[in-house]
């Protein structure tokens, strides 16, 4: 029988190890709690492309003490959100970020590998709190006790549950109703290209998107400027699969952004198979918690990728969460329902501003784009995007 780890305080479970399973163990340690992390891969690594680490994470992996771990395999950036014209490259706004960024919110951006991510948060997670191959199949939640069940016929019982394994959560159901997402109507390429592959262009430490009609694409370097991560956001066949695993070949991946500016089709062909999702939008959850089971990241709050916020949330989730429960230990019930209350506005914000920025990429060209490219000359989003980025979770 699997059990969460002994010592004071209530047991808690924590299933999912991805970003947020991982953060909010290390935050609840760092708190003086002890959780169990059950993580149905064998191993870590493997699926994952590259993340942008803004200041309203960093300033929490400062505080959780692994973001020098992090730093040796992430890369700085000097330059934020340049948007590009889909045609020709003209570039339509460029914002410094070095200097900027400490002075205004005291953290810089980085970007870095989602495995170099987990790997400096798993650093604050004693080996003997997580346990791999553990895929939680079913969960009860009785008068005293919760009781977690595992694909191998095992099992094991907490007194706090904490969802956080992903979009496809099995522990959602023990919270809420969930209903069937619905299409955006896009889909989503990804592919990690080689340094030594990649053009000269992309290699700049720069977040560099290029808009234009119905589409738009991403792309920085990751893995300490060993690679650069591309993202292409382009209409999806309807029942593509949401999927991390998902493939597509490289030929749709440039039939999608045929006619874009050469530099683009160049980018994409020094890349690998690229992966390929459906972006859908899931319907917020009226309530994320009962009085013992819990819910964060993707679990809680599928985001579309629009700000790059999916892995930044899910810390911020760990954070405050970790806290209420420090805070109220005695009383999980009050711990959770002050954390979701906390998070629940926060994120619907978030949603609703990835549905505009979405639409306002993709405008086609004529008096509507003209005007969006004057304001985004006019105004820098690092500005625009402060209410994201100087957010301080915990206090």
């Amino acid at each position: 029988m699997r059990r969460p780890s002994a010592g004071d305080g209530p047991r808690i479970a924590v299933v999912g190890g991805g970003v947020g399973g991982l953060a909010v163990a290390a935050f609840l340690r760092q708190a003086g709690l002890s959780a169990k992390v059950f993580e149905q891969a064998r191993e870590f690594g493997g699926v994952g492309g590259g993340l942008v680490i803004t200041p309203n994470a960093a300033r929490l992996l400062r505080r959780l003490g692994v973001l020098d771990r992090l730093r040796r395999d992430a890369a700085p950036l000097d330059w934020g959100w340049e948007f590009r014209r889909w045609q020709d490259g003209t570039v339509l706004a460029r914002e410094q970020l070095a200097g900027v960024c400490e002075r205004l919110y005291g953290e810089r951006t980085y970007v870095a590998g989602r495995a170099a991510l987990l790997d400096a948060i798993r650093s604050a997670v004693p080996e003997d709190a997580i346990d791999l191959g553990a895929r939680c199949a079913a969960i009860e939640e009785r008068p005293g006790e919760i009781r977690l069940k595992f694909a191998d016929g095992s099992s094991t019982k907490a007194d706090i549950v904490i969802g956080a394994d992903g979009v496809h959560s099995v522990v959602r159901d023990a919270v809420a109703e969930t209903t069937t997402p619905a299409e955006s109507g896009m889909c989503a390429f990804r592919s990690i290209v080689p340094a030594e592959l990649a053009p000269t262009f992309a290699l700049r430490r720069a977040q560099t998107l290029w808009v234009g009609p119905g589409r738009h694409l991403v792309h920085y370097p990751v893995d300490g400027g060993r690679s650069v991560n591309l993202l292409g956001f382009a209409p999806a066949a309807p029942g593509a699969k949401e999927s991390w695993s998902a493939t597509a070949a490289r030929k749709e991946f440039l039939a999608e952004f045929e006619g874009w500016d050469p530099r683009v089709a160049e980018l994409i062909r020094a890349g690998g198979r690229p992966g390929r999702w459906s972006v859908l939008h899931h319907k917020p959850l009226p309530r994320w918690s009962t009085s013992r089971i819990t819910l964060l990241g993707d679990a809680a709050h599928p985001l579309a990728p629009d700000f790059a916020q999916s892995a930044a949330q899910a810390i911020e989730d760990a954070a405050v969460l970790a806290a209420c429960l420090a805070e109220h230990i005695d009383q999980p019930a009050t711990a959770l329902q002050l954390y979701q209350g906390s998070r629940i506005p926060r994120i619907a914000k978030l949603q609703r501003a990835g549905r505009d920025l979405s639409r306002i990429n993709h405008l086609p060209d004529g008096s509507e784009q003209r005007a969006r490219d004057r304001a985004l000359a006019a105004a820098g989003p690092l500005a625009a995007s402060s209410w994201i980025y100087k957010y301080d979770a915990v206090a």
